[in-house]
């Protein structure tokens, strides 16, 4: 499992959290209590069978965990709706107390810390239907132009023990991954994370398909795509390339994919390292809804389509030669699957590096100029509704600004650095260090300070705990520019640079008023604020 590297979350100026009314199954959900901070998992071996008919599944997880402390108790979730045939331990059936989608299981004995065991966790049921998946968590039933099923899975946020039992918690991956057997209607395919390993004929009318992942894998990343699709591979340098695609689009898709994958690995992997999950290779998945950053299995739901389903979500035009969801999809499998944040209220982590990929997959291709044209665009979608970094251990997301802010936040840290060969030395480095590890904010500001040799904790902190963007104000008397920051928070100190006469002049401002000695004709209206690589509002009087 993939524990988490800071166990107490970090609350480091929250200035504008507001607080908010949680009930008991919001922290049974996303809270670290003894039950299930006691065990690590090891392994999920799940082994189910889906009936697109019925919509409903039956089966079993086989979950191995290793006990950290001693305990007669732990807690494993499914979701409540869903039935529990069976919890067998050591051959024998363990009872259990279900409280809202937590299942408390109690053994006859005191497990010691050190010991490893397994439980064989049996349950059936018919899993939520996701209503707009993958903006809401559950299952899409759908069919192909031929009327065969076609079936997805998107759950991220929702949590994964809407279909299956887990430990439902970013905090703890299996270390030795998992194994996905899934047996559907014959004629149809089972495409899950990892390798495919096998697929038996069951003689009851179900095919089961096999799949083996290797790695660490986040629940919500665990998968099921059921269709009649089409297998097309390929390689990169070494790295394995599938796609399962509907019979129907075999042909696009061969073409459409090639556009953007191989220039796509390369720009990634020179900027954030080697492909994180090379064991386990890399695969585009067709899916009936847009997309999701499922680990080694990526769901693709484009329509084979440039941009987002033909749109520039930065209004720019610079994001119309890729097709969107391959990029940022694929970006999560080293933002997000490889580096995973403890608790979902620090999803930037996930969100805000993996839309920066889009901007970096653009500059690689397109050069600097295009890559800021894009990313200054996505400056539109920020709404500034609510801080990016919400409460911790009540299993809730914070503003959907984690993505554009976040991007944003980043292109301003590189240019406070400014210093492009150690900002791609800190990102890619940053990538590497905290590679198949779950982390917290503190974790990538403590990074970043420490490599940056900046101490840039207010500038995390005002952008992430704040819905107020950093405003600089300016002034002129005589020969003297007047400076400073304001609708910040205390202490802020954050550099910026500005134009006069061509020529690129450095401040480094803070919530203090300072002068710099101009030119008396220079005139207020003529100093640039360089805001494209600065994500700030600028006042003039």
């Amino acid at each position: 499992m993939k524990k988490a590297l800071f166990i107490a979350s970090i609350f480091f100026g929250f200035q504008q959290i507001q607080a908010q009314n949680f009930t008991r199954k919001d922290s049974l959900q996303g809270g670290l209590r003894e039950e299930r901070t006691c065990y690590d998992v090891l392994r999920y071996d799940l082994n189910i069978k889906i009936n697109p008919t019925e919509k409903s599944v039956v089966g079993y997880n086989e979950i191995k965990f290793k006990i950290d402390d001693d305990t007669q108790k732990i807690q494993v979730d499914l979701f409540d709706n869903m039935k529990i045939e069976s919890i067998v331990w050591n051959n024998k059936k363990l009872n259990y107390k279900r409280e809202f989608h937590a299942v408390f299981i109690d053994f006859s004995e005191v497990l010691k810390k050190g010991t490893t065991h397994t439980i064989t966790f049996n349950y059936s049921g018919n899993p939520l239907v996701a209503k707009n998946a993958p903006w809401d968590g559950g299952f899409v039933f759908n069919k192909d132009k031929k009327g065969n099923p076609w079936i997805g899975v998107a759950v991220q946020g929702t949590g994964a023990s809407l279909w299956y039992p887990c430990k439902d918690s970013q905090s703890d991956e299996p270390d030795n991954g998992a194994t996905i057997k899934v047996a559907v209607p014959n004629g149809l395919m089972n495409v899950s994370n990892g390798r495919f390993i096998s697929s038996t004929d069951l003689k009851d009318g179900y095919t089961r398909w096999d799949w083996e992942v290797k790695n660490p894998i986040n629940n919500y990343d665990i998968t099921v795509n059921i269709a009649d699709y089409v297998h097309i591979h390929d390689h990169y340098e070494g790295l394995d390339l599938d796609y399962y695609v509907l019979r129907e689009n075999e042909e696009k898709a061969r073409k459409h994919f090639d556009n953007d994958v191989k220039p796509m690995m390369n720009c990634f992997q020179s900027k954030f390292g080697k492909y994180p999950f090379y064991e386990d290779g890399y695969k585009l998945v067709e899916t009936p809804y847009l997309g999701m950053e499922h680990q080694s299995a990526v769901a693709y739901g484009n329509k084979y389509k440039k941009g987002y389903l033909g749109m520039d979500l930065s209004g720019t035009g610079a994001g119309m030669f890729f097709d969107y969801i391959t990029i940022h999809e694929t970006g999560h499998e080293w933002f997000g699957n490889s580096i995973t944040s403890k608790d979902i209220a620090d999803m930037w982590i996930h969100e805000g590096f993996t839309t920066y990929t889009e901007t970096v997959f653009i500059e690689c291709m397109k050069g600097y100029d295009q890559a800021m044209k894009y990313i200054n665009g996505q400056a539109n979608n920020v709404r500034n509704d609510k801080p990016i970094i919400a409460q911790f251990g009540v299993n809730r997301e914070g503003s959907g600004d984690m993505y554009y802010k976040g991007s944003l936040l980043l292109n301003t840290i590189r240019h406070i650095i400014n210093d492009d060969v150690k900002w791609w030395k800190l990102l890619y480095n940053y990538s590497e260090t905290f590679k198949k590890q779950i982390i917290d904010t503190k974790t990538v500001v403590d990074y970043f300070n420490k490599e940056s040799g900046i101490d840039l904790t207010s500038v995390f902190n005002q952008y992430l705990t704040t819905t107020n963007i950093p405003r600089l104000v300016l002034s002129k008397s005589g020969n003297k520019l007047n400076y400073q920051w304001e609708n910040v928070i205390p202490n802020f100190k954050m550099p910026i640079d500005i134009m006069i006469n061509e020529k690129t002049i450095r401040l480094n401002a803070t919530t203090f008023k300072q002068e710099l000695k101009v030119e008396r004709k220079v005139e207020l209206e003529n100093v640039e604020v360089k805001t494209k690589q600065f994500f700030v509002r600028v006042e003039k009087k």
